[in-house]
């Protein structure tokens, strides 16, 4: 296999994971992916409620519903923090720069992206339902495409890769669009097309045509175009069938030097694949090991078979509804 140059993803943090004790409670919030990742990606971290100048240790705040709007309360001193919080989430945002994606401290009221808890203005009542805290909703708000994630959700198999996958692709064009150039982004797209066609290939032929350039568009105005479409094209996870297909496609690539009981082996690997017996890394790993054999270098350099450096695969799972 291909040593891959993975690039560097910018991510923006909440501090109190791994990075600082500054949670309402005075403790930093230890986490293994988390402690993974740093050495591979460039952490912006950040502590909305630090930033308005609540304190460390401090009495906790909650989103409270109160006539139809939402308010940042923090209920033993009555204090509303929400205007410092929508100005902070501008002005943070706004002088942001490019940013690959978001991993946010799970039912924070103000970092959390789902499930946080929305109060009515009543302490002693129970909760009226879930949402997003003030800054998790300014993320998704300005930045619908890009991947967003909080600590709890990343336990679950499917949502982890998945988030991986976008966060490195993503660095990795980020590269290209620094460079500016045709050569460069037509690199990338090959390298990617396995990985663009398990995903989406409505999108992957849309881009297909952009690299093309048959209107001779400048670089710049091109790459602009074909990054919308990448955004666009990795939202949601591929499907069991997307994946086989691209399986199938890489098959191709050996039938002449398999035996027959090798093929079979691996038709049965993507069987156990579809009836959710074995993730998707079983079969990728009979690929990898031909790629090796047979020095197949079109598929060495295919991202598909490895989109995130090998230190961040983890098999383990919250058993929330898994999916391979």
């Amino acid at each position: 296999m291909t040593e891959r140059d993975y690039s560097r993803p910018r991510v923006v943090s909440s501090k109190c994971l791994e990075f600082e004790a500054c949670r309402y409670n005075g403790v930093m919030i230890p986490d293994p992916f988390v402690r993974k990742l740093i050495p591979l990606a460039d952490f912006l971290p950040v502590c909305p409620e630090m930033e308005i100048g609540l304190g460390v240790p401090r009495d906790p705040i909650r989103v409270v519903s109160e006539k139809g709007g939402l308010r940042l309360i923090q209920p033993s001193t009555g204090l509303d923090c929400t205007e410092k919080m929508l100005s902070f989430c501008r002005s943070f945002l706004d002088s942001l720069g490019e940013v690959d994606g978001f991993l946010l401290k799970y039912r924070s009221p103000s970092c959390g992206i789902k499930d946080v808890k929305i109060h009515p203005p009543r302490e002693d009542a129970p909760a009226l339902g879930k949402g997003a805290g003030f800054f998790g909703a300014a993320v998704l708000e300005r930045f619908p495409l890009l991947p967003a994630e909080d600590e709890g959700r990343l336990n679950n198999f499917t949502i982890r890769e998945h988030f991986l996958t976008r966060l490195f692709t993503l660095a990795s064009f980020r590269r290209v669009a620094a460079s500016g150039e045709m050569g460069a982004l037509v690199d990338f797209h090959s390298d990617n097309k396995l990985l663009l066609m398990a995903f989406h290939q409505g999108e992957l032929k849309v881009m297909g045509k952009l690299v093309a350039n048959p209107e001779k568009s400048k670089p710049a105005r091109v790459i602009e175009e074909y990054r919308a479409h990448l955004l666009r094209a990795l939202a949601r996870p591929p499907r069991f069938t997307s994946a086989i297909n691209v399986l199938m496609h890489a098959l191709g690539y050996f039938k002449k030097g398999l035996s027959a009981r090798e093929k079979a082996f691996f038709l049965d690997q993507l069987e156990l694949y579809r009836a959710g017996k074995v993730p998707l890394s079983a079969p990728v790993s009979v690929v990898n090991a031909w790629i090796a054999r047979f020095e197949q270098e079109y598929l060495a350099r295919q991202t598909f078979f490895a989109p995130y450096p090998l230190e961040l695969v983890e098999i383990t799972d919250s058993g929330k509804g898994r999916k391979y």
